[in-house]
């Protein structure tokens, strides 16, 4: 029982820093490759998804409708690999949603609104 119980907070924490991140990165960034802290916690849930979806789920549901516009476009992503219809239909809403948030592909910074970001999904890229 100690160990779930850190289990979810620990869930609890990567969620959070989700909900607060102003950046969308899957990988590395710059030229040292830094992983930033919503990166680490992005792939924290990843995880959780697949080890405890019940649980985990929950948690990004919450996220894609709390989140800042970076933690929703990761809930979405989330989605993707748990449930692809959702993920399409979140990303489908996400397409009028308001904000703008950093992204990194590596050392290439840039800018894009949540719904650019959302279209975007939908459209394969």
């Amino acid at each position: 029982m100690v160990g779930r119980g850190k289990k979810d907070s620990e869930l609890e924490a990567a969620v959070k820093e989700l909900a607060d991140a102003d950046t969308v990165a899957f990988g590395g960034v710059g030229i040292a490759s830094t992983l930033l802290p919503a990166t680490e916690a992005y792939r924290h849930v990843e995880r959780a998804l697949a080890e405890h979806p019940a649980e985990a789920r929950g948690r990004v549901d919450w996220l894609l409708k709390h989140g800042s516009p970076a933690g929703r476009a990761y809930a979405a992503t989330l989605l993707e690999g748990a449930d692809p219809a959702a993920s399409r239909v979140a990303w489908t809403a996400l397409r009028d949603a308001k904000g703008e948030f950093t992204t990194f592909s590596g050392c290439v910074m840039g800018r894009a609104t949540l719904a650019e970001y959302a279209t975007e999904r939908l459209a394969g890229g």
